[in-house]
């Protein structure tokens, strides 16, 4: 079966139809990591968001349970070069085109990836359509022009748990065998998380370095987190423009200087309008698993994965209280902050990267070191 993706500027790509039938609507943004689809499927941080993967073959080793970032997939539709419908991988549990025919995902594929990419690059994201239902070009175009733009959309509230729970599930090792001697360490932290849209192997990571985690829904007010008697507070990733998230910014600032504070991605967005500062949309954001990012500090250069299409300007924060941390060597964008005075830190790009890579991991060791010295 033919489909068709069709973008807000006229431009039109023409190929061949996986997964479920329909037609799917969205962002249309690249990918350029070589490995994660799974991860990148279901990362609700690409809510409302066509991703078109750069590898030029997608769903080669299936997709397996231990993989996922969340219950379901978030990706709207996806497109890639070539769609393999065979799983070659001893971890496969279902092939990559059943799986997201499950959750009614579209796929186009057989289509020149590298110049829809590099039209992306040119013109910058764009609404678009993929459809298997019509064939007319101009109907779809129209479809594209009247989807809701990102910029002013609050997705994080969507999204987000609608209800409280405590996340007690560690890293998990994947060779074929058990690995003797691999074990979590028991709670020494407790850690509310609020989730814009969080991705499970956080959850993993801080319950690896000790923390007991429980997970609040977007719009918990920062009382009902105090009341809790958490040791330190995280601010997820998520997907959409931070602007509108006035709740959250209201609860991040009523939490400043409360508890230890480390936000990733959106968090990272949030915490930098509670001090002050302000964002803005990228051309055609950062969606990879290899950017390099430099530590401000001591010149270390962190290989990185990200998935983000807004920004922090560095301009805008406060120097007096904000002290910038990492800056990403690709375009100069700022990727991590920490406050001069008071125990909080946030970074633009994912250190639980899963499959990798695992630079940045250390950055949860931090937060625990920060909890510990804020306990004494």
């Amino acid at each position: 079966m033919q489909a068709i993706l069709a973008l807000e500027d006229g431009r039109v790509f023409s190929g061949k139809a996986y997964g479920a039938k329909g037609e799917c609507y969205g962002e249309v943004v690249f990918n350029t990591a070589l490995t994660g689809y799974q991860e990148i499927f279901t990362d609700p941080s690409y809510a409302g968001q066509i991703v078109v993967l750069t590898n030029p073959e997608i769903g080669n080793y299936g997709t397996n349970a231990d993989d996922s970032e969340a219950t379901h997939p978030y990706i709207e539709g996806l497109i890639v070069r070539e769609f393999s419908r065979v799983s070659s991988n001893w971890r496969s549990q279902q092939v990559a085109e059943e799986y997201l025919e499950q959750f009614k995902i579209p796929v186009l594929a057989e289509i020149d990836t590298r110049a829809l990419v590099r039209h992306l690059r040119d013109h910058g994201v764009m609404r678009g359509v993929i459809s298997t239902l019509e064939t007319e070009a101009p109907k779809l175009v129209a479809k594209a022009r009247s989807i809701p733009k990102m910029d002013g959309t609050d997705l994080a509230k969507i999204v987000t748990t609608k209800h409280p729970y405590v996340w007690d599930v560690g890293e998990r090792p994947h060779e074929p065998v058990a690995v003797v001697g691999v074990k979590d360490q028991p709670p020494r932290f407790a850690v509310v998380a609020y989730d814009y849209g969080i991705k499970q192997n956080i959850l993993r990571k801080l319950r690896g370095e000790g923390c007991k985690v429980t997970v609040v829904p977007a719009q918990t007010p920062a009382e009902d987190v105090l009341a809790l008697k958490p040791d330190g507070v995280f601010l997820s990733n998520g997907p959409g423009d931070p602007e509108p998230c006035t709740y959250a910014v209201d609860n991040i600032r009523r939490l400043l200087g409360r508890q230890p504070i480390f936000g990733i991605c959106l968090g990272h967005q949030l915490t930098a309008i509670a001090l002050g500062g302000k964002t803005y949309k990228l051309k055609f954001g950062h969606h990879g698993a290899n950017h390099p990012v430099q530590q401000l500090t001591s010149g270390k250069v962190e290989i990185t994965a990200h998935n983000h299409n807004f920004a922090v300007d560095p301009d805008s924060l406060p120097e007096s209280e904000v002290e910038l941390t990492h800056i990403n060597l690709n375009d100069n964008t700022l990727e991590g902050m920490r406050h001069r005075n008071l125990p909080l830190f946030s970074v633009q790009y994912h250190p639980e990267a899963s499959p990798g890579p695992h630079d940045s991991h250390y950055l949860f060791r931090e937060f625990t070191e920060m909890m510990e010295e804020w306990k004494r």
